[in-house]
């Protein structure tokens, strides 16, 4: 079974310094050198300064520009794993540095094709929706959601890398830390307008293509941010 793994916390005023930059780095190579044979896939994100968030369809699509809501937890950074269940897959997350200052959110996916070249500073599509537009697989919603998504599939073409549905709101579970104790929640991190459906991961020549590629993805909000690069995957 594989699970989209969104990491969420406070992002910082100003970038680290390169002292405490090495440190985060340490952190998550430990979690690498623990975790890699689950990991299919994972990057940090650049600041939500950088990214957009699109509304409306693609004829008319509203485009914000980050960051977002400042103060609030934001997307950090995201993994794909593979684990035999949900309990294995919580444990392997409990792990992530995220969880001691933050929290992720463990989603389970409905399917998974890996990308078949080296992700780099690519873009991660974020797709959102209310929580009552969610809808199980297989329904006659679902189904007519896959043909919207295919048809975006035959425009985008080779800029798609990767990308998989989410399963059902009610699937997902928030991991945290705090002093080594590990906190499930049931459901996203926090209620809101709007939960993650779904992601894409796009290759684009620049940021505008990226921007015009995500206002053409059939979703109530796509929040675009781009890859770090360091996930190498």
């Amino acid at each position: 079974m594989h699970y989209f793994v969104l990491l969420l916390g406070p992002e910082a005023a100003e970038e680290p310094d390169a002292a405490t930059q090495a440190a985060i780095m340490a952190e998550y190579q430990k979690f690498y050198t623990k975790a890699g044979a689950a990991i299919r896939a994972g990057d940090a994100l650049l600041p939500s300064v950088t990214g957009v968030r699109i509304t409306g369809d693609g004829d008319h699509p509203v485009v914000t520009e980050g960051p977002f809501a400042e103060g609030a937890e934001v997307a950090g950074g995201y993994f794909v794993i593979e684990a035999e269940d949900l309990d294995e897959a919580l444990s392997l997350a409990a792990d992530i540095p995220a969880c001691r200052s933050g929290a992720v959110e463990v989603w389970p996916m409905v399917g998974w094709s890996p990308p078949t070249q080296d992700v780099g500073r690519d873009w991660l599509a974020l797709l959102l929706e209310p929580p009552e537009k969610a809808c199980p697989p297989d329904t006659e919603e679902w189904n007519s959601g896959v043909c919207e998504h295919a048809q975006f599939a035959e425009v985008a073409g080779d800029h798609i890398l990767a990308g998989a549905p989410l399963q059902l709101p009610s699937t997902a579970t928030t991991v945290r830390v705090r002093d080594g104790q590990v906190t499930l929640t049931d459901g996203p991190f926090a209620e809101g307008a709007e939960v993650a459906n779904g992601f894409y991961l796009l290759r684009t020549t620049d940021r505008d293509q990226a921007v015009k590629l995500a206002s053409m993805i059939p979703a109530s909000t796509v929040e675009l941010r781009q890859l770090a690069g360091v996930g190498g995957r």
